[in-house]
């Protein structure tokens, strides 16, 4: 989730985030509500866990309890259950949640939204309302539109940053009434590698300090302990770009910054987001136990900013 609209004044290098309990997760973001904290990753109907500490996480009720009718418009082939990559966005009272419909290792792809005012099951206002289809692909697309992140720029214009291999990442304007694509908009491209295939995934936007920050995870996830994922970043005065790393290599030409390529216990590490509170940070991801049979596992870790204003573990 960016958090960017309303600091929650936690001071999160304080912190012990040492996790417990239900910890299954993949492609997790995170938010937080008065003293409650949330997560949302890819699982069937969205799942969702909460904590009262942030340490402590157990299960709650999914999003939705059967896949949304409309995505069978757009991807046919879908025949479970299973939506991917969750990202949450507050904005002007609204939690704005957008996810992905796919099956694995093809491009046939929807983007959906589904918006609450509150995340609190107990509240009388709590009710998720799906708004249907935001943006799609298909196999004569050289683009993937899953791992949706929404950004608002600082002039107040949402964009949404999404996709996963083939042609790389992609950045295209919202309308700011519908919350989605803008008549006429360009499909911008921001990040890409130069080898085939072209893995690069999950790209996470957030400003600071006068920077636009793409957070990517290149190589390969889902594969337990023989996942590959990584945590790249790059930076931009501009949220189109060009994003470049510390040493100045375009994000277009396969550039990005390590943040954590994992090692010991914790595989894989990626599918990142960023939380901020006041000028404390964490960095929430999934990555591979194995201790646990390479099982995803929630991973919430302080993510703080040298000199330069890079961000690093």
């Amino acid at each position: 989730m960016n958090n960017q609209k309303g600091f929650d004044g936690v001071n999160f290098y304080e912190m012990n985030w040492d996790l417990k309990g239900d910890l299954l997760a993949h492609d997790p973001v995170i938010a937080k509500e008065g003293s409650k904290w949330y997560v949302f990753h890819t699982g069937n109907g969205i799942q969702v866990k909460s904590s009262e500490d942030g340490v402590n996480w157990k299960q709650e009720a999914p999003i939705f309890s059967t896949l949304p009718e409309w995505c069978k418009e757009y991807v046919p082939e879908k025949n479970e259950e299973s939506i991917w990559a969750p990202d949450i966005y507050f904005h002007n009272g609204v939690y704005y949640i957008y996810y992905s419909v796919s099956t694995f290792g093809k491009n046939t792809s929807a983007i959906g939204l589904v918006t609450n005012t509150t995340l609190n099951p107990d509240n009388p206002n709590f009710e998720w309302k799906d708004l249907g289809h935001v943006i799609s692909s298909t196999a004569s697309n050289d683009y993937n539109a899953i791992d949706a992140n929404l950004i608002f720029d600082q002039d107040g214009t949402p964009w949404v940053n999404f996709g996963s291999f083939w042609s790389g990442l992609k950045l295209i304007e919202l309308d700011p009434v519908t919350m989605k694509v803008k008549d006429g908009a360009e499909l911008l491209s921001i990040s890409s590698r130069t080898e085939q295939p072209n893995t690069i995934e999950a790209p996470f936007i957030v400003h600071r300090n006068g920077y636009y920050y793409q957070f990517v995870s290149f190589d390969f996830c889902c594969r337990g302990v023989e996942s590959t994922y990584k945590i790249y970043v790059g930076r931009s005065k501009d949220i189109t770009g060009p994003y470049v790393d510390k040493n100045g290599v375009s994000m277009m030409s396969g550039g990005g910054t390590l943040i954590d390529a994992g090692g010991g216990r914790w595989i894989g590490p990626g599918h990142c987001a960023v939380y901020f509170s006041d000028d404390s940070s964490i960095l929430v991801n999934h990555v591979y136990d194995s201790l646990n049979e390479g099982k995803p596992t929630l991973q919430i870790r302080p993510l703080f900013w040298d000199t330069d204003g890079w961000p690093h573990l």
